[in-house]
């Protein structure tokens, strides 16, 4: 995350997790009770849930330098099931995004962007900021892929986010004013793994606020948002294009000590955090998929508001 604030709620202890891996309403939440199982068999066309172990396993190997990323994360996107054909690195403005397309099951210029920055700052590996993001878009794809959806889905992997959301500028650069209304939303991963997902207010339209907190009660899992000050995120740069953006964190008021510095490590990293981030941001994708195009823009909300009084 670029430039974090302070002002972030607590770390999750021992009894909260306990609390989320018991509720039923997570939907295999418990299944990260169970060491080393193996997930079911989803039938042809449902999602394929991940598991916390799986996603526990992905931070054995962590790339720590920044040179390294970019190949990891493409690599990372073929063993959840991209072909690479479908893996674009569009290079422009000396910056590197890698974007996997899944495309509408009916022909549509409706889409929605997924996306995680897989640069680091500092001396650390980057595991929480933001490898955990990057993880968690890429199991986001893997259960998606075979799922029909109404919208065509963006995975992004941004290039160069810690110097100034410079891979997301430059993808929200490229769309035309008349292309705007088709992006319905974009959902923004950065570094999570530290407590419950939580939404950056100064980062997020309250209308995905609203979405990632009736989410958070679907699943039955624990939520806050909150601003972060002098913080930032790749969500900003579609804000910016009146695109309706969010991010989600797991953060805590401690950040300072671990992000940016050389004990951002794969040690730190809670995968329940991680987890219930994904879970997160999966529901929301869903809910985002199933209503119109325009739900979340603010010009409409208020409009729809001002009609009601």
């Amino acid at each position: 995350m670029n430039g974090l604030g302070r002002g972030m709620s607590c770390r999750i202890a021992f009894a909260c997790i306990a609390f989320m891996l018991g509720l039923s309403g997570a939907g295999h939440a418990q299944e990260a009770s169970a060491p080393a199982e193996k997930p079911a068999v989803a039938p042809a066309g449902a999602p394929r849930l991940s598991t916390t172990d799986e996603i526990k396993a992905e931070f054995e190997a962590v790339p720590c330098k920044n040179k390294e990323r970019l190949l990891a994360v493409k690599a990372l996107f073929e063993r959840m099931g991209a072909a690479p054909e479908e893996i674009a690195i569009e290079k422009k403005g000396g910056v590197e995004n890698l974007i996997v397309r899944k495309p509408a099951a009916v022909e549509t210029l409706e889409k929605i962007v997924i996306g995680a920055h897989y640069d680091k700052a500092g001396d650390g590996c980057g595991a929480i900021d933001n490898w955990t993001g990057i993880i968690a878009i890429a199991h986001l794809y893997r259960t998606l892929k075979d799922v029909p959806m109404k919208k065509t889905v963006l995975f992004v992997a941004f290039g160069r986010e810690e110097e100034g959301l410079i891979g997301s500028s430059q993808m929200a650069g490229m769309i035309k004013k008349e292309q705007i209304p088709e992006y319905c939303a974009m959902v923004n991963i950065d570094s999570l793994g530290l407590a419950m997902p939580q939404v950056a207010d100064n980062m997020s339209v309250p209308s995905l606020e609203a979405l990632a907190a009736a989410s958070a009660r679907e699943l039955g899992v624990p939520y806050a948002h909150a601003e972060i000050p002098n913080g930032d995120s790749d969500s900003t740069s579609f804000n910016r294009k009146k695109i309706p953006g969010v991010t989600i964190h797991g953060m805590v008021s401690d950040w300072p000590k671990i992000l940016h510095t050389r004990n951002d490590q794969a040690t730190r990293i809670d995968p329940v955090s991680v987890y219930l981030g994904y879970r997160l941001a999966a529901l929301m994708v869903a809910r985002i998929d199933a209503a119109d195009c325009q739900a979340f823009r603010e010009v409409k909300a208020k409009k729809e508001n001002k009609e009601k009084r």
